[in-house]
C-alpha cells in the first residue's frame, strides 16, 4: 500500500484562487428573480473579450459598470443576455462578453478601463478580482463557443442565468466543461523532473502536466503522465492544490511524488527535453535574473522557470520551501499510516 500524508505542509495559493462571490444557485432557476435582479438599479456588469478581461485604469479590479442597455433582451443572432455571476455586497454581478454588444454599447464600457490578458490579470489583481475574472472568462468563452447542441445540432437556449444550455430540439442540457489536468513535483535525491516543450521560449522548463483519462483517478493519471512523458517512475503521488486554469477549461490538480530515480528521455514525443535538475539549479533560477550557466556541468543550462500565474510556478516555489532531501512520507508533517 502507498504511503498517504496525515497532514501536509501548508499548500501554495496560485493565481485565479481566494474567489468570495456568492453565486445565487438557489435564485437562478427562477426566471422571474432573475429578471428582478437584472432590473435591479445597483445591478452591475463585468467584461471580458476572449481571454482578457476589462480592469481599472489603475490595475487593481475589474471595471464594475450599469447593465448596457442592448443586452438586456438577449440578441437575435443567439448571443446570450447578460450571465449572472453571482451577488455582492452592492447587488447582482453579471458577465457580458464586449463582443455581445454594438460597437457604441462596446466603446462606451471600454474607455473605463483597458483590457489585460486573463494571465496578467491574473498577477496584477487581489486575490477574489482574480478568481473572479477566471470565472467570467470561462463562462463566456464556453457561451461562445457552445451555441448549438452536441446531440442534434440545434440551437440552445440560455437557462439558470447563463450557468447551463438546454436544447429545445432534443431535450438535452449542457453544462460548461471543465477537463481535469494534473501537473506533479516529481522529486529524487533532491533533485526535481522538469521538462519543455519546443514551442516554449528558449531555456522554459516546467512541470510534467497531462490531462486525466476517462476511467482514471488523479493520482493514476499522475504515474501514467510520468512514465508516458519522461521514462520515469512516480510513487505515492500525493494531491497538494488546485486552480483554474480556463485555457479555455481545464482544472489543474497539482501533486507531488516520488521516484526511484533513473535517466529521463523524451519517451512520447510531446517533450524536446526532460531532466532532473538540482535544488541548486532551481534555486538560482528562481533568484532575480532567472538565468543561470555552468560551463563545467552540461547538466546544468540556462533555466528560465513558469511564470508566476501558473500553478507551475506556484508548486515549484513550494517545493523549494520543503526540507532538503524529503520524500513523501518524511516531508516535515506528513507521516505514514
Amino acid at each position: 500500500m502507498l504511503p498517504r500524508p496525515q497532514t501536509l505542509p501548508s499548500p501554495p495559493t496560485p493565481a485565479f484562487t481566494g474567489g468570495t462571490l456568492d453565486r445565487a444557485a438557489k435564485l437562478r432557476a427562477s426566471s422571474s428573480r432573475v429578471d428582478g435582479l437584472i432590473a435591479d438599479p445597483a445591478a452591475r456588469a463585468v467584461f471580458s473579450r476572449g481571454d482578457a478581461v476589462l480592469v481599472s485604469t489603475d490595475g487593481s479590479q475589474l471595471v464594475r459598470a450599469p447593465l448596457p442597455q442592448t443586452t438586456l433582451a438577449g440578441r437575435p443572432d443567439g448571443r446570450p443576455a447578460p450571465l449572472l455571476l453571482g451577488l455582492e455586497a452592492d447587488g447582482p454581478l453579471f458577465g457580458i462578453d464586449l463582443d455581445w454588444l454594438d460597437e457604441a454599447g462596446s466603446e462606451r464600457v471600454s474607455v473605463a478601463g483597458r483590457l489585460n490578458s486573463l494571465r496578467d490579470a491574473g498577477m496584477l489583481l487581489p486575490a477574489p478580482e482574480a478568481g473572479l475574472a477566471a470565472y467570467l472568462v470561462a463562462l463566456t468563452s464556453w457561451h461562445r463557443h457552445h451555441r448549438f447542441c452536441a446531440n442534434c445540432g440545434a440551437p440552445t437556449d440560455l437557462v439558470e442565468a447563463g450557468l447551463s444550455r438546454h436544447c429545445p430540439s432534443c431535450g438535452r442540457s449542457h453544462f460548461p466543461r471543465t477537463d481535469p489536468v494534473v501537473i506533479m513535483v516529481v522529486q529524487h535525491d533532491d533533485r526535481l523532473l522538469l521538462g519543455r516543450r519546443p514551442v516554449w521560449p528558449a531555456g522554459r522548463y516546467s512541470l510534467l502536466a497531462g490531462f486525466v483519462a476517462p476511467g482514471e483517478t488523479p493520482e493514476e493519471a499522475v504515474v501514467r503522465e510520468v512514465r508516458e512523458e519522461s521514462g520515469i517512475e512516480a510513487q505515492a503521488p500525493c494531491y497538494v492544490t488546485s486552480q483554474p486554469w480556463p485555457f479555455p477549461a481545464s482544472l489543474m490538480l497539482g501533486f507531488i511524488a516520488s521516484s526511484p530515480g533513473g535517466e529521463p528521455y523524451c519517451a512520447d514525443g510531446e517533450l524536446q527535453d526532460v531532466r532532473w535538475f538540482s535544488r541548486e539549479e532551481v534555486q538560482v533560477a528562481c533568484s532575480e535574473g532567472s538565468d543561470w550557466t555552468d560551463s563545467e556541468e552540461e547538466s546544468s543550462p540556462w533555466l528560465l522557470l513558469p511564470p508566476p500565474v501558473s500553478i507551475a510556478r506556484s508548486l515549484i516555489d513550494w517545493w523549494l520551501q520543503l526540507a532538503s532531501g524529503s520524500e513523501p512520507g518524511r516531508v516535515p508533517g506528513w507521516g505514514r499510516p
